[in-house]
């Protein structure tokens, strides 16, 4: 991550002097002179450290209340130069905000060493706990320094799908080994201009340039779907899906995990505001995961059309397949009342093709042999129209595994909780959304 200084110093040698010590590939440093451009270049940038001479026109210490009240929100480190080396001077600019104070002349090495150190304990105080990675806020941070600056931009939000249920099945320690893995893979393919943050638990940002950002996302697809298999056991590999356990997973199957990238770019519209980058990047991502499987979509302008964005639109269709009408009453009645539109059918051979894929589908096998169910549940998986909607079977044969091979997302014996599978369908319809 390449940091922002910010210098605010009339003096044209000194300044210069300080630019020089700090300035590298991994530091960009701005020298404002008064306090217009300076206000500026804070709001521009949000620079995380700033170094102000007592140089300028009004007392430092002020100019550090100053600084410190506009920036409350950010918090970037301040620090004061000054000819003085009185005790009160000293203590009045830290009273008013400044982190520290540098009497000036300054020993070049102690300086440079001295601001290295507010740097690394200010980032380390901002990493993401189990990535390692810049925090949403530094990540967004990045963002605004993209937006209002001249260069061509793209901006990846990346996710790892099925991740939270991974997660419960193999344990947080696994989990946090793939995180870790991911956040190495991208690393390796990022130079020293681009910025890799955290934006999510599951989720990575990245800025980098407008014309590699879709070789970096086929990289990454690539790279990502031949590693995680290696996270898995030889049991679920073979089985091709993962069975979840405990007492709220029991019954439950889930997908393998798979990798979706967002991408915007500068190229398709002038951005000027962060949620606006945000927005645009989120609802793109959620279009890419339509695929159900690694996917990356990059918006162009004839694709999304001028100076627009394509939002996938929230479904909470669910269709009742049950025989029994009373069932079939009580369930439509509460779902209807949760807010879902409800369809219900007795059978599967009355179903009708709808203008909209229902979000769920919660199908019971009925009272005949389990082995009929099951053709239906294979039916229904493998029809065009429903092979993305989440599939919820019920049945008074107790064969969970068989359930599962045939297609089914989740299992419930009966008798079941109505009040149970009122929250499954909340957690499906979620997910079936994105």
């Amino acid at each position: 991550m390449q940091t922002v200084t910010l210098i605010i110093d009339k003096r044209r040698e000194l300044s210069v002097k300080y630019k020089k010590l700090l300035e590298n590939e991994h530091s960009k440093v701005i020298i404002s002179k008064n306090l217009i451009s300076a206000l500026k270049t804070i709001q521009d940038t949000e620079p995380d450290l700033i170094l102000i001479s007592d140089s300028i026109d009004s007392d430092i210490s002020d100019y550090c209340k100053k600084i410190r009240a506009l920036t409350y929100n950010m918090r970037p480190i301040i620090v004061a130069l000054s000819k003085s080396a009185e005790t009160n001077d000293r203590i009045n600019a830290l009273e008013s905000g400044a982190d520290d104070f540098i009497s000036e002349p300054v020993n070049s090495e102690e300086f440079l060493m001295r601001i290295k150190a507010h740097l690394r304990r200010e980032f380390e105080s901002n990493l993401d706990s189990k990535k390692f990675l810049p925090n949403k806020n530094y990540s967004l941070r990045s963002i605004k320094r993209a937006v209002t600056s001249r260069k061509d931009w793209a901006c990846l939000y990346i996710t790892i799908e099925n991740f939270k249920n991974y997660r419960e099945t193999y344990t947080e320690l696994a989990s946090d080994k793939l995180l870790k893995t991911y956040s190495a893979i991208i690393t390796s393919a990022l130079n020293g201009e681009d910025f890799l943050g955290s934006f999510s638990e599951e989720g990575f940002l990245v800025i980098t340039d407008s014309y590699k950002a879709e070789k970096l996302a086929n990289f990454l697809i690539f790279a990502f779907d031949t590693v995680v298999r290696k996270f898995y056991s030889k049991e679920d590999l073979q089985r091709g899906y993962i069975m979840m356990h405990g007492d709220e997973q029991a019954g439950r199957r889930s997908g393998f995990m798979h990798t979706i990238i967002g991408i915007v770019s500068s190229e398709i519209k002038e951005f000027s505001r962060v949620d606006e980058v945000t927005s645009a990047v989120i609802n793109v991502h959620n279009i890419a995961k339509l695929a159900g499987k690694s996917n990356y979509l990059s918006v162009r302008m004839r694709l999304a059309g001028e100076d627009s964005i394509l939002e996938k639109r929230y479904n909470n269709r669910v269709l009742i397949i049950e025989p029994d009408d009373s069932m079939v009453i009580l369930l439509s009645t509460i779902l209807d009342m949760q807010g879902y539109k409800v369809e219900t059918v007795s059978n599967f051979n009355k179903m009708t093709v709808s203008s909209q894929t229902p979000a769920v589908i919660i199908f019971d096998t009925g009272k005949d042999e389990l082995r009929t169910g099951l053709e239906i549940c294979g039916l229904i998986r493998n029809d065009e129209n429903y092979k993305n909607s989440k599939l919820i079977v019920t049945s008074i044969f107790h064969d969970k595994e068989s359930v599962l091979n045939a297609g089914a997302d989740l299992y419930l014996p009966k008798p079941y909780e109505i009040f149970g599978m009122v929250k499954w369908v909340e957690k499906l319809v979620e997910e079936f959304n994105g």
